[in-house]
């Protein structure tokens, strides 16, 4: 029972650290140029060993294991994973054959711990087999499981920071600027989720993407529904020409009510929530507190004063 202990932290450990070693930033691009040119020549093996590790070792084997896994993959699956890595933000700017060599380094890792926890355990050949295939399974879907977790995390930082940035959007609007600069305002005062895709959407817009293409992108990306019913509006409003900012001002308050219905609905659920807490972690303790006593004298036979 130990041993098993043992293995499963170590399984959960090396997984974990895969994803810390990934998540390590590395050094900017500036920096690694001033040093560069503010000191000597360095050779080719100093230069390989002054990369991160991420860089250095990790990367390489997850560009490898992408490229062999991408062979097999259909097209629509990449696909698939690319929306995936929109919706979670591009976590350390990660593209596709990253996630895909990322999910295969952990299914071989964890296929590996599996094999070895059953020769450990003295199984047969064919519960070998099986701890083998639950380890790579379990391993291979392990990423997914934490990149829709920053899916959802996401999507709610962007639904927080909606009312708020459609009450400085309505302000700026009434106030003179136009949409465009009110959304670079909205970018220069927040630093969130939000404010980083009206970032990207004035990038592609001095780009020369057209601003409903730039917009329904960003929706896309989002997958928030707020959002996306707000970029309707404001997009239905610029080809029928009705004011911006009685737009800005409608879905400001709309937004703000959506968002006092959500805060109600979780209020409402809490009494629920607080069900198995109460039944399975309160109440023992107060049993215990109460009754203990009482069931030691009984024990002790002492119950009558005897």
């Amino acid at each position: 029972m130990i041993m098993e202990i043992i293995l499963s932290s170590v399984l959960g450990l090396s997984v974990l650290l895969i994803f810390i070693g990934l998540s390590i930033p590395s050094p900017s691009a500036e920096r690694t140029r001033l040093e560069a040119f503010g000191s000597r020549p360095r050779t080719l093996r100093e230069m390989e060993l002054s990369m991160p590790f991420s860089e250095r070792v990790v990367a390489p084997i997850l560009r490898g294991l992408a490229g062999f896994i991408m062979r097999f993959a259909p097209q629509r699956n990449i696909a698939e994973l690319k929306h995936k890595l929109d919706l979670a933000g591009n976590p350390n700017n990660w593209t596709t054959a990253d996630l895909i060599g990322l999910r295969g380094l952990s299914g071989i890792l964890t296929a590996i711990l599996g094999f070895a926890l059953a020769l450990l355990l003295g199984a047969p050949a064919l519960q070998q087999a099986l701890f083998l295939l639950i380890g790579a399974v379990l391993g291979f879907y392990l990423p997914m499981f934490w990149l829709n977790f920053q899916i959802g995390k996401r999507k709610h930082d962007i639904e927080r920071a909606l009312p708020d940035a459609l009450d400085l959007l309505t302000v700026s609007v009434e106030a003179g600027l136009g949409f465009d600069a009110a959304m670079a305002k909205v970018t220069e005062k927040a630093d969130n989720e939000l404010s980083r895709g009206f970032g990207r959407v004035i990038g592609e817009i001095r780009l020369g993407k057209l601003r409903r293409e730039a917009l329904r992108d960003l929706a896309n990306r989002a997958d928030v529904q707020d959002l996306s019913n707000f970029i309707a509006a404001v997009l239905q409003a610029d080809q029928l020409g009705v004011s911006l900012s009685k737009v800005l001002r409608i879905q400001s308050e709309q937004m703000r009510i959506r968002r006092r219905q959500r805060a109600e609905e979780l209020a409402a659920q809490a009494p629920v929530k607080m069900v198995i807490p109460l039944a399975f972690l309160i109440f023992p303790s107060i049993f215990i507190v109460l009754l203990g006593p009482a069931v030691l004298l009984f024990m002790s036979g002492n119950a009558f004063g005897g």
